[in-house]
């Protein structure tokens, strides 16, 4: 049924207004070379310079660990004053060149929490990229957010006009994507004229993932990828062109076999999983998914090229496309180019000497590798930025009416504010709200689990203000999702215990949960410290047995995700291919609970001017409902002392 309405529904895409470049793209007729090459002409080349997931990562990212010769050495990558004289550096080059973007452009930093989109789409207009493809993380708040966005990206229509592409969202008439029946914010192709050639551009979001994590209207409409794919292939192929892209939100193993199951598409420039192509990456300690560019055949056995740029501004991909004289893939290469800063330290001590310099002779001696100068134009942006990051860190975004204790091992006496009296029974109450605040935020999880070392401090009674959130939670860490079963539950909260029991890990790996709770016996041996586990499933109001046999969704964060601070069974789970990260920054996610869970505001929401008010959960709702410590002594509520549970 879907086959017979895509030809309709592209005429319907085609007949919107998209802004003057777009509408004037979409209308090209032939040209002489298009028809020099349809019989069987001279080959074209075709550069495509490509990012994707970008989320809002303006600065350098900080913290990088780069291999040189086996020793780990810290760098600073990425970061769009580096992306702008990159790509720059390509186009220069004389040769045809397309620069795409594949999605999630915004969320994940501060940046996009306080100027929502704003400060993204300047740094993107540096740029001007060809075309940018709709991800999932655009509709986090909702189709009226990305519609802000996407006014700021081409608010000025004598400057950079980006044709924005997701064939398979349909806005419904009315709605903030598509205002009027003949104007819409989207469209479902671009056509570019290069080097004498039309090059068709298709758009493709990922569907399911879109629609259950994040939040589009519940009108907004996301067709099957393939079936939309090649409708609108078999749409531009009808219009005489071959030569055509897919700029997809899909995830790598999704474009790589997409790339398989179509006609007509000779290369797929992909986002979402935020894989690294390149496989001379891994001797830099990096773990590429695959080559650069990936090479499939399509159902015709025409070769087709998939490509994606890493992630956060960290990579620029630079893909060469050789066409034959019917526009098929003669030969397709290039080079993932991560962007490299000029200061590189091992032990927080800047190398030097004999140590620089071998280096920076292994740097030119690799293609993938680059120091860039960061562009200064695009640099003075961010810095405007940053000092209004300054000032609006001061907005309240709730209201504690108690004390939130930080605790790690219940009665361990973290706490810099509350008497260990207030911790001994069920531990911290700041990181049992944290929990609670994923729980919510994930959308699809049943149970959240968090690490007591990722929450860094208290909250005292009163206002929280932005910055105050960014210091509790102040890692890199998103969201992630873990398919697991209740055994493999009750394993990973025997292996947190156990890095600090049994082995020299720190107490921060104490697991805190919501949805679940559970009595611990630290006198107990490994593998029979945990008893009465129990699970609420997401939507009831009863807590039942966890059984071995449980299928669970669990959401904890990025970094023991990864099986890191003793919760190995979590990174047996990721290796696996059970991980679904939604790349929602977890300090976002806190902000977004007390703003849209407690108080009420939608998606897209500016902050609200009566901040909501944040209490702590029930004691039944808390993980630790009964502690015994290594002494056999049992950590009972004090009755003289008043905790912040009730």
């Amino acid at each position: 049924m879907l086959k017979k309405i895509l030809p309709s529904l592209a005429a319907l895409f085609v007949g919107l207004t998209f802004g003057p470049m777009a509408a004037a793209s979409n209308l090209l007729g032939g040209t002489a070379l298009d028809a020099a090459m349809a019989a069987g002409g001279p080959a074209y080349e075709l550069t495509v310079v490509h990012i994707n997931d970008h989320h809002s990562h303006l600065e350098p990212n900080t913290g990088a660990e780069l291999e040189f010769d086996g020793v780990e050495t810290d760098v600073e990558t990425g970061g769009f004053p580096r992306v702008v004289p990159k790509i720059a550096e390509i186009r220069s080059s004389g040769r045809n060149v397309l620069t795409l973007h594949a999605g999630d452009a915004i969320t994940g930093t501060i940046y996009y929490s306080l100027f929502k989109g704003a400060a993204d789409a300047e740094v993107m207009n540096k740029v001007c990229f060809d075309a940018f493809a709709l991800g999932n993380h655009e509709f986090d708040d909702s189709d009226a957010g990305l519609a802000q966005f996407l006014g700021y990206l081409n608010a000025d229509p004598n400057r950079c006009q980006t044709p924005v592409l997701a064939a398979n969202v349909i806005p419904t008439i009315g709605t903030p994507l598509r205002p009027t029946p003949d104007t819409s914010l989207i469209q479902p192709y671009v056509v570019k004229e290069v080097g004498g050639q039309r090059i068709g551009i298709i758009g493709i979001d990922i569907a399911g993932k879109t629609k259950n994590s994040s939040s589009p209207l519940d009108t907004t409409q996301f067709l099957d990828e393939r079936e939309t794919a090649q409708g609108f292939i078999n749409e531009l192929t009808a219009q005489g062109i071959n030569k055509i892209i897919l700029l997809t939100h899909f995830q790598y193993l999704n474009e790589v076999e997409l790339a398989q199951s179509l006609r007509g598409v000779d290369a797929i420039v992909g986002g979402d999983s935020h894989t690294l192509l390149g496989e001379r990456f891994a001797n830099f300690g990096l773990n590429p998914g695959g080559p650069y560019p990936t090479k499939v055949t399509d159902l015709d056995g025409n070769t087709v090229c998939v490509v994606q740029a890493w992630q956060y501004a960290d990579v620029v991909g630079e893909l060469h496309l050789t066409f034959d004289g019917e526009g098929r893939v003669s030969a397709c290469s290039g080079t993932p180019h991560l962007l490299l800063g000029d200061t590189f330290e091992r032990n927080d001590v800047p190398l030097q000497g004999a140590e620089l310099q071998a280096v920076l002779d292994t740097i030119v001696a690799t293609p993938e590798l680059g120091i860039v100068e960061p562009d200064p134009a695009t640099q003075e942006i961010v810095d405007v930025y940053a000092e209004d990051v300054e000032v609006l860190k001061t907005e309240i975004v709730g209201v504690a009416t108690k004390d939130f204790c930080l605790e790690r091992v219940p009665g361990q006496g973290r706490s810099a504010i509350c008497d260990v009296r207030a911790t001994q029974a069920n531990g911290g109450d700041i990181q049992q709200l944290v929990t609670e605040a994923y729980l919510l935020r994930s959308f699809e999880a049943d149970v959240a689990i968090q690490n007591a070392g990722g929450v860094r401090i208290d909250i005292p009674a009163g206002d929280i203000n932005i910055n105050l959130v960014y210091t509790l939670l102040p890692f890199a860490n998103t969201l992630v999702n873990l398919e697991m079963s209740g055994a493999e539950i009750k394993q990973v909260l025997e292996e947190a215990v156990s890095n600090f029991q049994d082995s020299d890990g720190s107490t921060g790996s104490y697991p805190y949960a919501a949805n679940l709770r559970w009595e611990l016996d630290l006198s107990q041996p490994f593998g029979s410290r945990f008893s009465n586990i129990e699970i609420r499933r997401k939507g009831t109001d009863v807590w039942v047995p966890l059984q071995d046999v449980d299928d669970v969704t669990v959401v904890t964060n990025s970094f023991i995700a990864a099986g890191r601070d003793g919760y190995l069974t979590f990174g047996d789970v990721s290796d696996d291919g059970r991980m679904v990260d939604t790349y929602i920054d977890y300090a976002q996610a806190f902000i977004d609970y007390m703003q849209q869970d407690l108080g009420g505001a939608e998606p897209g929401d500016s902050v609200l001017t009566t901040p909501p008010l944040v209490t702590p959960p029930f004691c039944s709702d808390y993980s630790t409902q009964l502690f015994i410590n290594e002494n056999s002594e049992p950590q009972l509520p004090d009755a003289e002392f008043l905790r912040a549970c009730e």
